[in-house]
């Protein structure tokens, strides 16, 4: 069978294109099974736990009787009482524990397991570990899908005392609990509205340090099998690394560009033309198609936005507002965003994780606010007119964007346009592109004052800084990091959006040369 990218599930070797685990399970064996560690991999969804765990299962088999569960295989009930629940372990591990196994013969499942308390069920499972041939390492999956939050709180209960104890009386050698929500912060999950508090008596894991994103060689390694089974010619090193640029290597949105550059893109090039798919234009698209796929990821994205009113408000102050968040793990909002995976900790700031994520949630507020938004109607009333020859005109943009804008927004203070005015031009921006081209903000320029925008369309990029007005100096920085931007793009026209409060500014839209590069400014 010819093997595809993969986004549904986990993923097998045999069967997908998937990044080489052997150096991430090495690391994990070391680090903490071998030392008997208890540990918690909490990541996002689709972030790759399910396929990291089943595949340390097979990489410990030599050293270690692994017990590989999922909490997802143990139906709502068996969580109402702990008796019922004890029973749905037992049954689980009988039939995960190989039937030649020595401790299986002498301590067996007991049979009659009606009433079986949970304090029973630990003092079998140390017989049980004592008497295994090999250390015992219990994984457990989707270990956040506990229906019932004082059962779940009494299992961990109880296996924190054998843990601590286990010098004294035997129990798992390591403990592996996979999910997205944290142990301490399942209250969160499990009660979102209510006063939470944190299940820190029982939080006694091991701090998990192992990077799961993708670095652009490991993409590009797996990149090169798929290159070799289907015989055709990659620029790899540019793949990867735009690829790269896109999701951070997060490993679903990893899988899927992949996945309709070959089964959309490149398909549709014909077999003799496949390789025509893989370019930067190629990745561009599948790209598109992923920002407009309706999957559960994204889905599950915009639910905890509703149902965590503050996570919604921090992103959009740092999105539209150019908020800075200084990172604090004692914040209970920063710490829920890094732990869907939606932001991440770089150089003391909290930042969206990816431009897919923020491309994402930009088109989610700004869609909330679309149909009511003047500006966004003033740009639909004729989006012709930005089309030239099947290009787009950003000269024409800028040009009925200042006027617009200044139509319907120019008797407001500083502060308002402050606040908005960045905003509103992506209002105008998104129905001029929208269907055929992308944007994406670049994260390591946005702040306060400033952010660049990237458009890409059908094959040309626009780079656009939106700026503050801050006084001469301050403008004609802004100008050289442009200048220097479109250095790293590689183009030799960009585009100045300056927000100006000073009373004296004169509207409209000029051009000017800069050494070797054009730049067009429009001024609001």
């Amino acid at each position: 069978m010819e093997r595809y990218f993969n986004t549904e599930g986990c993923c097998r070797p045999s069967e997908h294109y998937m990044v080489k685990l052997t150096n991430r399970l090495e690391q994990i064996k070391q680090r903490y099974i071998d030392r008997g560690k208890y540990f918690i991999i909490n990541r996002g969804r689709q972030y790759g736990k399910t396929t990291t765990l089943k595949a340390l299962a097979v990489y410990l088999k030599p050293d270690y009787l692994v017990l590989p569960m999922d909490f997802q295989m143990i139906s709502t009930q068996n969580f109402a009482s702990e008796q019922a629940f004890a029973t749905a372990f037992l049954k689980y591990m009988d039939e995960l524990i190989p039937a030649d196994n020595n401790s299986k013969n002498m301590f067996g499942v007991p049979k009659r397991q009606e009433g079986f308390s949970m304090d029973a069920l630990f003092r079998w499972l140390s017989r049980f570990c004592g008497a295994a041939e090999k250390p015992v390492v219990l994984m457990i999956d989707e270990v956040d899908s506990a229906s019932n939050n004082q059962v779940f709180l009494d299992f961990l209960s109880q296996l924190r005392g054998y843990y601590l104890n286990r010098d004294n009386r035997p129990i798992f050698h390591s403990v592996i609990l996979a999910g997205v929500y944290d142990i301490k912060n399942l209250n969160l999950k499990l009660r979102p509205q209510s006063e939470h508090q944190y299940n820190s008596p029982w939080n006694i894991a091991a701090k998990f340090t192992i990077d799961m994103n993708f670095s652009a060689c490991q993409i590009a390694d797996m990149l090169e099998e798929y290159k070799r089974d289907r015989q055709i010619s990659i620029d790899v090193d540019m793949a990867s690394e735009e690829i790269f640029q896109y999701t951070s290597g997060y490993p679903y949105l990893v899988s899927a560009i992949c996945k309709y550059l070959d089964e959309e893109i490149a398909a549709k090039k014909g077999c003799q033309k496949r390789a025509e798919g893989w370019t930067r234009k190629g990745i561009i698209d599948a790209v598109k198609l992923l920002l407009n796929e309706n999957s559960p990821l994204f889905g599950s994205m915009i639910r905890n936005l509703d149902e965590y009113p503050e996570l919604k408000q921090m992103l959009y102050a740092m999105l539209f507002q150019g908020k800075r968040v200084v990172y604090n793990p004692d914040h209970k909002i920063i710490e829920l965003a890094c732990m869907f995976g939606y932001v991440v900790h770089r150089n003391g700031d909290v930042q969206v994780a990816n431009r897919i994520f923020e491309t994402r949630l930009y088109n989610f507020f700004l869609s909330e606010e679309e149909l009511a938004s003047a500006m966004s109607n003033a740009a639909k009333l004729d989006s012709a007119q930005f089309i030239s020859n099947g290009k787009l005109d950003m000269n024409r943009v800028l040009e009925k964007f200042v006027e617009d804008f200044t139509d319907i927004y120019g008797e407001n203070d500083a502060n308002f346009v402050e606040d908005y005015g960045r905003k509103f031009f992506l209002l105008y921006l998104k129905p001029i592109i929208n269907g055929t081209g992308n944007y994406y903000i670049e994260a390591q320029t946005r702040d306060s004052r400033r952010t660049d925008v990237i458009v890409d369309y059908l094959g040309e990029r626009f780079v656009v800084e939106m700026k503050i007005w801050r006084g001469n100096e301050y403008h004609e920085k802004g100008e050289r990091q442009l200048m220097e931007y479109l250095d790293y793009f590689h183009q030799k026209k960009g585009y100045l959006l300056s927000f100006n409060f000073n009373k004296k500014k004169k509207l409209g839209v000029k051009t000017m040369i800069l050494g070797d590069k054009i730049i067009v400014e429009a001024v609001v």
